[in-house]
């Protein structure tokens, strides 16, 4: 089930630097993608930075719409998430292939992947220097979305041994968020 976050605490979905998933549509046609780089920039109104190379499927549509869905994925979508970043939807609909399960979102014609850890409905904020030259795509959050049962109080709840979110290391590997820990105050 997922609950909506305050935009102004949106950054904290991703602040950790899990992979993500970049889902994108346009005319009838639509794309995941995984993707290492993406990180928050901003607090209100919600920024985050997300790399999108110039000859993908996604950065086409995500040209072509100006909008697109972040998302978390978690230990459970390992394979998903490495399969989503090793075939292109220019040869078919990866939602399809891969029988990824969506529902819709509530800002953009993009897609929200079932199960993921977290969701951030975005626009594209041009800064046509930076998608040319650096692939870099500035990303501001419409709605911010979390799992019921690893949000809570405002913040991340992974339970032991439970679903947590991933970071791709290199070719397939992958770490799960691990132990929380605080300072002392």
């Amino acid at each position: 089930m997922r609950t909506a976050v305050p935009l102004p605490h949106a950054y904290r979905l991703l602040n950790h630097g899990p992979t993500t998933l970049v889902t994108t549509a346009h005319g009838g046609r639509r794309n995941v993608m995984a993707a290492a780089w993406v990180m928050p920039l901003d607090f209100t109104p919600p920024k985050f930075a997300a790399v999108i190379a110039a000859d993908t499927f996604t950065r086409e549509l995500l040209d072509a719409s100006g909008t697109c869905v972040l998302a978390a994925p978690t230990t459970a979508q390992i394979d998903l998430t490495w399969r989503c970043g090793n075939c292109s939807g220019r040869d078919g609909d990866k939602f399809e292939q891969l029988g990824i399960g969506t529902e819709p979102a509530t800002l953009v014609d993009a897609p929200l992947i079932q199960g993921c850890a977290a969701w951030l409905e975005c626009r594209v904020l041009p800064e046509p220097d930076l998608q040319d030259r650096h692939d870099l795509f500035v990303l501001e959050a419409l709605a911010a979305w979390a799992d019921a049962d690893l949000w809570q109080q405002g913040e991340w709840t992974f339970p032991v041994g439970g679903r947590r979110t991933i970071h791709h290391s290199k070719g397939g590997v992958f770490f799960a968020t691990g132990e929380r820990l605080a300072a002392a105050r």
